[in-house]
C-alpha cells in the first residue's frame, strides 16, 4: 500500500513539474516571438550555443522557482510567526503577485532580515478580488504598521501585480504621504499581452490599454516619494518587455533571470536592499 501511494505522489509531482515546465517554455516562446518580430536580425543567432545555453538556463530557473512557489503556497495561509516589533524603525511591507500569497516572500524576508531590516511584514492579496479591494487591504495594513510601531511612513515592495497595487495606493488612493520608498519588481506598468490568459478577474486590469492602467499612468507623479523600478530584460510574463519600464522613478535593469526569479535571485535581492539602504541612510 505504501509503495502504491508513494508511486502515485511521485507521479503527480512529475506531472506537476512538467506542466510548469511547459508553461515556462510557452511564455518564453511568446517572448521570442515578440523579440524576433521587433528585431528580425536575432533569428540568425537563435541556434548559437551561447543563446541555447542562456535559454535553457532561463527555462530551468523559472520552472524551479515556479514549482517551489506553488509548493509553499499552503504555508502562506498560516498565521505569521514573526511580526514587526521594533518601534521607530520604518517597516517594509511586501506585496506579492497574481496567484501567489505571502509564502512566496519567505526567502526574501530572510534575506532582508540578514541585511539588518527587522521590521518586515507580508499580507495576502487574493487574485479573485478587484484592484480597489486589494488596495484597501494594503491601506489598512499600512495604517496598522504605522500606529503599532510609532512611525509616520512605511516602505512598500511589490512584485508583479503587487507593484501595480502599490502604485494605485500612492498615486490614486492618496497613500503617498504614508510611504517613504516604493520598490517595484517586474510589474506590468503598461499591462501584458499575456493578461488575457488569466483565469482571475483581476487579470483584466492588466490587459494593455485597460481603463485602470490608463488612469494609473495618467495620474500625477507623487513629489514626496522615492520609487525604484527593478525589472529584468528576460521577463517571460510581461510582454513586451518594455511594458515593465516607467518614465519616472529610478530604473534598475537586471538580466539573466525571469519574472519569478526577481524574488529569488541574489542580484534582484541585492538591488532591493541597496535601494532601501540608500533611503535609510539619507
Amino acid at each position: 500500500m505504501w509503495c502504491f501511494w508513494s508511486t502515485l505522489l511521485l507521479s503527480l509531482f512529475v506531472i506537476f513539474v512538467i506542466i510548469n515546465l511547459l508553461i515556462v517554455v510557452l511564455t518564453y516562446s511568446m517572448c521570442w516571438y515578440e523579440y524576433a518580430n521587433a528585431e528580425p536580425q536575432l533569428i540568425d543567432g537563435r541556434f548559437k550555443a551561447r543563446n541555447l545555453r542562456m535559454s535553457t538556463s532561463l527555462i530551468l530557473q523559472e520552472t524551479c522557482f515556479n514549482v517551489f512557489t506553488l509548493l509553499i503556497l499552503p504555508f502562506g495561509l498560516l498565521k505569521p510567526r514573526r511580526t514587526p516589533q521594533t518601534r521607530s524603525e520604518t517597516p517594509i511591507l511586501l506585496l506579492h503577485g497574481l496567484f501567489n500569497n505571502r509564502a512566496s516572500w519567505f526567502p526574501f524576508k530572510r534575506f532582508l532580515r540578514k541585511q539588518g531590516f527587522s521590521n518586515v511584514a507580508t499580507i495576502n492579496l487574493s487574485s479573485w478580488h478587484n484592484e480597489e479591494v486589494l488596495t484597501e487591504l494594503v491601506a489598512k495594513k499600512v495604517d496598522e504598521l504605522r500606529h503599532r510601531l510609532g512611525v509616520d511612513k512605511v516602505h512598500l515592495v511589490g512584485h508583479s501585480m503587487g507593484g501595480i497595487i502599490a502604485r494605485n495606493y500612492i498615486q490614486l488612493r492618496g497613500g503617498a504621504d504614508k510611504v517613504e520608498h516604493c520598490v517595484i519588481l517586474g510589474s506590468p506598468h503598461l499591462g501584458s499581452k499575456l493578461a488575457p490568459f488569466s483565469i482571475a478577474p483581476l487579470g483584466k486590469v492588466l490587459i494593455p490599454g485597460s481603463d485602470f492602467l490608463r488612469r494609473l499612468n495618467a495620474a500625477p507623479v507623487p513629489k514626496n516619494i522615492k520609487l525604484t523600478n527593478i525589472y529584468t530584460r528576460k521577463d517571460n510574463m510581461v510582454l513586451p518587455n518594455a511594458y515593465t519600464h516607467l518614465p519616472w522613478g529610478e530604473a534598475v535593469e537586471l538580466d539573466g533571470m525571469g519574472h519569478t526569479g526577481l524574488i529569488y535571485r541574489k542580484p534582484a535581492l541585492n538591488a532591493v536592499s541597496a535601494a532601501l539602504q540608500k533611503q535609510e541612510n539619507k
